[in-house]
Protein backbone atom coordinates (compact mmCIF):
# COMPACT_ATOMS: atom_id res chain seq x y z
CA UNK A 1 0.00 0.00 0.00
CA UNK A 2 3.03 2.07 0.70
CA UNK A 3 3.51 4.57 -2.59
CA UNK A 4 7.11 4.96 -1.72
CA UNK A 5 9.34 4.17 -4.44
CA UNK A 6 6.52 5.41 -7.33
CA UNK A 7 4.98 1.99 -7.07
CA UNK A 8 1.66 1.02 -8.87
CA UNK A 9 -1.71 0.92 -6.85
CA UNK A 10 -4.80 -1.31 -6.86
CA UNK A 11 -5.98 1.11 -9.87
CA UNK A 12 -2.99 0.29 -11.80
CA UNK A 13 -2.60 3.75 -12.11
CA UNK A 14 0.93 5.23 -10.57
CA UNK A 15 0.67 5.80 -6.60
CA UNK A 16 1.64 9.81 -6.21
CA UNK A 17 5.01 11.05 -4.66
CA UNK A 18 4.80 14.50 -4.85
CA UNK A 19 2.39 17.44 -4.16
CA UNK A 20 2.19 18.23 -8.21
CA UNK A 21 1.38 14.23 -8.54
CA UNK A 22 -1.39 14.25 -5.87
CA UNK A 23 -2.66 17.48 -7.66
CA UNK A 24 -2.63 15.73 -10.78
CA UNK A 25 -4.33 12.64 -9.70
CA UNK A 26 -6.85 14.58 -7.50
CA UNK A 27 -7.49 16.63 -10.47
CA UNK A 28 -7.67 13.77 -13.17
CA UNK A 29 -9.98 11.75 -11.73
CA UNK A 30 -12.48 14.28 -10.04
CA UNK A 31 -12.80 15.42 -13.66
CA UNK A 32 -13.67 12.12 -15.06
CA UNK A 33 -15.72 11.38 -12.38
CA UNK A 34 -17.97 14.39 -12.67
CA UNK A 35 -18.51 14.35 -16.04
CA UNK A 36 -20.08 10.43 -15.71
CA UNK A 37 -21.82 12.15 -12.36
CA UNK A 38 -23.45 15.18 -14.70
CA UNK A 39 -24.74 12.63 -17.25
CA UNK A 40 -26.92 10.81 -14.61
CA UNK A 41 -30.72 11.77 -14.99
CA UNK A 42 -31.22 13.78 -11.61
CA UNK A 43 -35.00 11.71 -11.42
CA UNK A 44 -32.47 7.82 -11.79
CA UNK A 45 -30.22 9.69 -8.92
CA UNK A 46 -31.43 7.71 -6.43
CA UNK A 47 -32.69 4.23 -7.31
CA UNK A 48 -30.65 1.80 -5.51
CA UNK A 49 -29.42 -0.51 -8.23
CA UNK A 50 -25.37 0.10 -7.81
CA UNK A 51 -23.66 -2.72 -5.79
CA UNK A 52 -23.46 -1.04 -2.35
CA UNK A 53 -20.36 -0.61 -0.41
CA UNK A 54 -21.34 -3.29 2.33
CA UNK A 55 -21.35 -7.19 0.38
CA UNK A 56 -25.18 -7.93 -0.46
CA UNK A 57 -26.34 -4.07 -0.35
CA UNK A 58 -27.41 -1.84 -3.06
CA UNK A 59 -26.86 1.57 -3.22
CA UNK A 60 -28.21 4.86 -5.53
CA UNK A 61 -25.63 6.95 -7.59
CA UNK A 62 -26.73 9.85 -5.16
CA UNK A 63 -25.40 7.65 -1.93
CA UNK A 64 -21.82 6.79 -3.98
CA UNK A 65 -21.72 10.77 -4.28
CA UNK A 66 -22.83 11.09 -0.63
CA UNK A 67 -19.97 8.40 0.42
CA UNK A 68 -16.96 10.72 -1.81
CA UNK A 69 -18.54 13.46 0.32
CA UNK A 70 -18.19 12.27 3.55
CA UNK A 71 -14.44 10.95 3.10
CA UNK A 72 -13.35 14.41 1.44
CA UNK A 73 -14.99 15.85 4.82
CA UNK A 74 -13.21 13.42 6.61
CA UNK A 75 -9.92 14.25 5.10
CA UNK A 76 -10.35 17.59 5.75
CA UNK A 77 -11.13 17.22 9.58
CA UNK A 78 -7.98 14.64 9.85
CA UNK A 79 -5.68 17.51 8.21
CA UNK A 80 -7.08 20.06 10.10
CA UNK A 81 -6.95 18.02 13.72
CA UNK A 82 -3.45 17.03 13.01
CA UNK A 83 -1.91 20.63 11.80
CA UNK A 84 -3.69 22.23 14.82
CA UNK A 85 -2.26 19.47 17.32
CA UNK A 86 -5.77 18.15 18.59
CA UNK A 87 -6.12 14.26 18.66
CA UNK A 88 -7.48 13.14 15.51
CA UNK A 89 -10.08 9.76 15.43
CA UNK A 90 -9.04 7.51 12.55
CA UNK A 91 -11.09 7.08 10.39
CA UNK A 92 -14.09 8.98 12.68
CA UNK A 93 -15.27 8.93 15.82
CA UNK A 94 -17.33 5.65 16.84
CA UNK A 95 -15.84 4.23 13.93
CA UNK A 96 -12.63 1.51 13.60
CA UNK A 97 -11.13 0.99 10.21
CA UNK A 98 -12.81 -2.84 10.65
CA UNK A 99 -16.31 -0.59 9.93
CA UNK A 100 -16.31 0.92 6.94
CA UNK A 101 -19.05 -0.30 5.48
CA UNK A 102 -20.80 1.02 8.50
CA UNK A 103 -19.33 4.36 8.40
CA UNK A 104 -20.28 4.30 4.28
CA UNK A 105 -24.39 3.75 5.77
CA UNK A 106 -23.96 6.75 7.65
CA UNK A 107 -22.38 8.89 5.02
CA UNK A 108 -25.85 7.80 2.76
CA UNK A 109 -28.24 8.68 5.74
CA UNK A 110 -26.20 11.84 6.39
CA UNK A 111 -27.41 13.39 2.32
CA UNK A 112 -30.41 11.09 2.04
CA UNK A 113 -32.89 14.07 2.08
CA UNK A 114 -30.23 16.32 -0.09
CA UNK A 115 -31.17 16.65 -4.30
CA UNK A 116 -28.92 15.23 -5.94
CA UNK A 117 -27.92 18.43 -8.04
CA UNK A 118 -26.95 19.54 -4.21
CA UNK A 119 -24.83 16.70 -3.70
CA UNK A 120 -22.77 17.35 -6.96
CA UNK A 121 -22.34 20.99 -5.76
CA UNK A 122 -21.42 19.86 -2.68
CA UNK A 123 -18.66 17.37 -4.10
CA UNK A 124 -17.75 20.11 -6.36
CA UNK A 125 -16.66 21.90 -3.27
CA UNK A 126 -15.40 20.00 -0.97
CA UNK A 127 -13.37 18.64 -4.07
CA UNK A 128 -11.81 22.37 -3.91
CA UNK A 129 -11.36 22.08 -0.72
CA UNK A 130 -9.08 18.78 -0.84
CA UNK A 131 -7.24 20.95 -4.20
CA UNK A 132 -6.63 24.21 -1.95
CA UNK A 133 -5.46 21.97 1.16
CA UNK A 134 -2.69 19.98 -1.21
CA UNK A 135 -1.56 23.61 -3.05
CA UNK A 136 -1.08 24.74 1.08
CA UNK A 137 1.33 21.83 1.74
CA UNK A 138 4.84 20.82 -0.03
CA UNK A 139 6.87 17.78 -1.01
CA UNK A 140 8.28 17.59 2.25
CA UNK A 141 4.83 18.12 4.56
CA UNK A 142 2.66 15.84 2.09
CA UNK A 143 5.70 12.87 1.41
CA UNK A 144 8.72 13.35 3.91
CA UNK A 145 7.37 10.99 6.88
CA UNK A 146 4.77 9.05 8.07
CA UNK A 147 2.13 10.89 9.45
CA UNK A 148 -0.57 8.20 10.33
CA UNK A 149 1.05 4.62 10.92
CA UNK A 150 3.20 4.30 8.29
CA UNK A 151 1.24 6.16 5.56
CA UNK A 152 2.44 9.68 4.67
CA UNK A 153 0.25 12.56 4.78
CA UNK A 154 0.22 12.54 1.26
CA UNK A 155 -0.74 8.72 0.77
CA UNK A 156 -3.50 9.22 3.10
CA UNK A 157 -5.34 12.05 1.09
CA UNK A 158 -4.62 10.03 -1.97
CA UNK A 159 -6.15 6.91 -0.25
CA UNK A 160 -9.31 8.94 0.36
CA UNK A 161 -10.13 11.20 -2.87
CA UNK A 162 -8.17 10.24 -6.13
CA UNK A 163 -8.38 6.19 -5.22
CA UNK A 164 -12.05 5.99 -4.14
CA UNK A 165 -12.76 8.71 -6.91
CA UNK A 166 -11.41 6.19 -9.76
CA UNK A 167 -13.41 3.20 -8.27
CA UNK A 168 -16.58 4.93 -8.06
CA UNK A 169 -15.92 5.88 -11.86
CA UNK A 170 -15.77 2.32 -12.59
CA UNK A 171 -18.72 1.43 -10.77
CA UNK A 172 -21.06 4.61 -12.28
CA UNK A 173 -19.53 3.31 -15.74
CA UNK A 174 -20.55 -0.15 -15.00
CA UNK A 175 -24.30 1.27 -14.18
CA UNK A 176 -24.80 3.73 -17.06
CA UNK A 177 -24.02 1.13 -19.33
CA UNK A 178 -26.52 -1.01 -18.13
CA UNK A 179 -28.85 0.98 -17.00
CA UNK A 180 -28.56 1.90 -21.15
CA UNK A 181 -28.07 5.38 -19.59
CA UNK A 182 -25.50 7.33 -22.44
CA UNK A 183 -22.14 7.42 -20.90
CA UNK A 184 -19.45 9.73 -21.32
CA UNK A 185 -17.33 9.29 -23.89
CA UNK A 186 -13.43 8.53 -23.20
CA UNK A 187 -11.18 7.24 -20.81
Amino acid sequence: MSGIGGSIGKTGIAVPQSRRELLDAISKTYVRLAADLASVPPERAREATLDGHVLGTQMSVADLVAYLIGWNLLVLKWCGGKASGEPVDFPETGFKWNELGRLAQKFYADQAGVAYTDLLRQFTNVNARIIALVEGETDASLYGAPWYGKHTQGRMIQLNTSSPYANARARLRKWLKGAGTPGTAGP
